[in-house]
C-alpha cells in the first residue's frame, strides 16, 4: 500500500520537473538524441531553400517540374535510467540526499524522454540488480518509475557498477541511450563493462557528488560513517593535516574517474547537491546538438 505522503513526494516532483521540462528543457532533449534513422515520407515540388541533393530525378522528368524527396525521422527511441541506489545515496549536507536528487533528475530525464514519444525504462543496483522496470511510454508509466525511485528500499549496502551494466547488456538488445546516474564509489573494477555498454550503447554518465565529500568542515571531533561498510571512526577535523588528506584522496578519485571517461570519449554530467541541475543538463544537451 503506497502512503498518502510517497503520493505527496511523487505529486510535487511530477510539478516541479513538469515545468523544468516544459519552460527549460523543451526541444532540447529531442534535439540532442536523434533517432535510428530517417524514413521516405513523400515527394513534394521543389522550393528555394531544399537541398537539390534531394531532388527526386525520375519524378521531376515524369512532371517536367523539380521534385525533392521528403524523409520522416524514425524517432522513437529507448531511454534507460540505470541508477545506484547504495547506501551511499542516503547522504546530503545541504538540501536534499543524493537520493532524492537522482530521483528527481531522473524524472525531468523521463518527462522529456516521453514528451519525445520515446520509451522508459529503470533498473535501480547496489551490489546486485534490485528492480527492473522495462520501456514504455506515457505519463503514467513514468510516475510509476519516480514512485520506484522514492519507494524502494534497497538490500545491498555496497554498490556493483559492473553488474548493473551486465544486466543492462542482457535486458536491452536494441541500442537505447543509458543514464548512468551514480556516486561511482565503487571500489570494484568495473572500466570492461562501461567499455562494452558504451560500444552498444549511447551511455551517459551522471555523477552526484556532495560538497561535504570533497572537503571536511574544521568543526573538531567528527564521527565519520561508511555507509556501505557500516566501519565508523572518529576524526579530528579541525587537523590540518586530515582536512588535507581527505580533500586529497577526493581530489584522486575525482581524477580517476575523469581520466577513465576521457579514455573512452565519453561525455558526462557532474552533477551537485548544492548547485541545481538544470544548467549541467542544458549544457550537455547542446554539446550533444552543436556535434550533430
Amino acid at each position: 500500500m503506497i502512503s498518502k505522503e510517497l503520493l505527496r513526494k511523487v505529486r510535487q516532483i511530477q510539478i516541479r520537473t513538469s515545468k523544468t521540462v516544459n519552460d527549460v528543457l523543451a526541444g532540447q532533449y529531442h534535439s540532442a538524441f536523434r533517432g535510428r534513422g530517417m524514413e521516405f515520407e513523400e515527394v513534394t515540388p521543389y522550393q528555394i531553400g531544399d537541398d537539390v541533393r534531394l531532388i527526386d530525378w525520375n519524378v521531376s522528368a515524369r512532371f517536367g517540374d523539380p521534385y525533392v524527396k521528403k524523409f520522416r525521422e524514425e524517432r522513437e527511441l529507448t531511454v534507460m535510467l540505470v541508477v545506484d541506489v547504495s547506501r551511499s545515496g542516503l547522504f546530503g549536507s545541504v538540501q536534499q540526499f543524493k537520493l532524492d536528487l537522482a530521483a528527481e533528475l531522473c524524472a525531468v530525464l523521463a518527462f522529456s524522454a516521453i514528451r519525445s514519444n520515446d520509451k522508459v525504462g529503470l533498473i535501480l543496483f547496489t551490489d546486485t540488480v534490485e528492480k527492473y522496470v522495462p520501456a514504455k511510454k506515457g505519463t503514467k508509466h513514468v510516475l510509476r518509475i519516480v514512485r520506484e525511485l522514492l519507494y524502494h528500499t534497497p538490500e545491498g549496502r555496497g554498490t556493483n557498477i559492473g553488474e548493473a551494466l551486465t544486466f543492462l547488456n542482457c535486458v536491452t538488445i536494441r541500442k537505447s541511450v543509458c543514464f548512468l546516474v551514480s556516486d561511482f564509489v565503487d571500489a570494484g573494477a568495473y572500466e570492461g563493462q562501461l567499455r562494452i555498454a558504451r560500444r552498444r550503447h549511447d551511455l551517459i554518465p551522471i555523477t552526484i557528488t556532495d560538497p561535504r565529500e570533497m572537503e571536511l568542515p574544521g568543526v573538531g571531533l567528527m564521527e565519520l560513517h561508511d555507509a556501505e561498510t557500516g566501519e565508523a571512526m572518529i576524526v579530528d577535523t579541525q587537523s590540518r593535516f586530515i582536512r588535507r588528506g581527505f580533500a586529497l584522496q577526493a581530489a584522486e578519485h575525482a581524477r580517476r574517474l575523469d581520466e577513465m571517461f576521457r579514455k573512452m570519449d565519453t561525455d558526462r554530467i557532474d552533477i551537485r547537491t548544492d548547485q541545481s541541475y538544470v544548467e549541467p543538463i542544458v549544457r550537455f544537451f547542446r554539446r550533444r546538438e552543436a556535434r550533430i
